[in-house]
């Protein structure tokens, strides 16, 4: 089974990162280049925060919001929330479930390697029982029933 280190793998992208006192503005262009729900925020080099689209939905009914003069830091969660990446599809399908979040961070021997979304979790989930079902069919496909037949015990 997948875990978030193959998907990590599979992505082959790094993480998109803004610094602190970057404005609403530049994060949603880094964004939109990437084609990407979130961005991570940094200082010094190190996480910080997260901002999403999600984000966006919210901070928009802030009267305060102004995207070209807002910083990033003012409207950012900051609750990191991490997993392992040894965690499975399934384990990564809990912990989006659990904490209604559409994007986890991917840690290996205590540093952040990647980002996931709940979108790509699905991809994956989706590949799994693709595979199984692939594997299943080629078990007890319709050429076992047509090969095989009764045949009488000779006397």
């Amino acid at each position: 089974m997948k875990t978030a280190h193959d998907m990590i793998q599979e992505k082959g992208r790094d993480l998109l990162c803004v610094p602190e006192g970057a404005t609403i503005r530049e994060a949603l262009e880094k964004m939109n280049a990437g084609k990407v729900g979130a961005i991570l925020v940094t200082r010094k080099e190190k996480p910080v925060g997260i901002w999403t689209e999600r984000d966006l939905l919210h901070n928009i009914l802030d009267e305060t919001f102004d995207p070209g003069r807002s910083r990033i830091e003012a409207f950012m969660t900051r609750e990191l929330i991490l997993a392992p990446h040894t965690d499975t599809v399934y384990n990564l399908m809990d912990k989006f479930l659990g904490r209604r979040v559409r994007h986890l961070l991917i840690e290996k021997d205590g540093e952040i390697i990647g980002m996931v979304s709940a979108g790509d979790v699905m991809k994956a989930s989706i590949q799994e029982k693709d595979s199984e079902l692939k594997q299943l069919n080629s078990m007890v496909g319709w050429d076992y029933y047509e090969n095989w037949c009764w045949r009488p015990e000779s006397k």
